[in-house]
């Protein structure tokens, strides 16, 4: 997984850099086929964003996350992220089944 953090209106730290990778592994530990992370931090008024692009096999997942503090924002983004990667993952899923399960209870009826 490549991961890329950038900042916008703020000075990336190293602890920032950090936070931000080790939240973004609890994604890849759902679903192995993440292939590039892009992690945008921004400063807007008062409010702290975070925003990130998740190219994953068959599709790019985006989501955003506001917080007075940053590493709150993060949070929320990570979270946010985890149930669309979920989500993808189950599609997935049931798309390489097919409709083996309906296949399955249609066996089953008596005739």
């Amino acid at each position: 997984m490549q991961l890329s953090v950038t900042g916008h209106h703020i000075e990336l730290t190293d602890a920032l850099r950090n936070y931000v990778e080790e939240k973004i592994k609890r994604i890849e530990r759902h679903f192995d086929h993440v292939t590039n992370v892009h992690v945008i931090l921004s400063v807007e008024r008062h409010m702290q964003k975070a925003e990130a692009t998740v190219h994953v096999s068959g599709a790019d997942v985006f989501a955003e996350a506001s917080e007075e503090d940053l590493y709150a924002a993060i949070d929320g983004l990570v979270d946010k992220l985890d149930r669309q990667i979920l989500k993808h993952k189950e599609k997935i899923q049931k798309r390489a089944r097919g409709n083996g399960g309906v296949r399955a209870i249609l066996a089953e009826m008596p005739e």
